[in-house]
């Protein structure tokens, strides 16, 4: 059952875990300052990074999708893509491993994530206000948070959402682009 926590607004799919809202802050609140450095060189504005049981981070990532021309390459699929060439699998569910995003994942994120094997999933910023800084449509998500429940893996959210909607809105005032498909 998804639980929001009155005191801190954080957003979970289990009982609200102080230690890891704090390495959940810590971490995502780095991954916010980072948005400006990958725009810097023409990617973001979205930022994910992978980490193992240990609290070590294996892998950074941005959305390349501008810079690379292509549309699946968001934050969360290079990452996913980053670290199976790494380890060498495609099934990571045996590592444990814990995955940071700068914002709430899309429709095509979370099919990523659901078959990759993650178990733990941070992110900043939910998607009603991505759309309403970026206009990116983040898709049909029903009760996505519940369904990875379900499934064993673990999901906080809502974390330093300020943080983040600066980092957006500092991203598309400073005119970088974020790609929509025309509809």
């Amino acid at each position: 059952m998804e639980i929001l926590d009155k005191k801190t607004k954080i957003i979970s799919n289990e009982p609200i875990d102080v230690v890891k809202v704090e390495r959940a802050c810590e971490i995502i609140s780095g991954l916010q300052k980072d948005i400006k450095l990958f725009s810097s060189k023409g990617a973001g504005p979205f930022v994910a990074a992978i980490y193992d049981d240990k609290g070590n981070e294996l892998v950074k990532t941005c959305n390349s999708v501008v810079e690379e021309i292509c549309s699946h390459n968001h934050a969360e699929v290079n990452a996913i893509r980053e670290i199976e060439k790494r380890l060498g699998t495609y099934d990571l569910s045996s590592y444990n491993l814990s995955l940071y995003i700068t914002a709430e994942p899309c429709m095509m994120c979370i099919g990523a994530i659901m078959w990759s094997g993650i178990k733990n999933v941070y992110y900043g910023v939910p998607s009603k206000t991505v759309e309403k800084i970026t206009g990116f449509d983040e898709g049909f998500k029903p009760d996505w948070i519940e369904e990875f429940r379900k499934r064993g893996i673990t999901v906080y959210g809502n974390i330093l959402p300020e943080l983040g909607e600066e980092a957006l809105k500092d991203y598309v005032e400073n005119g970088h682009k974020v790609y929509k498909p025309k509809r």
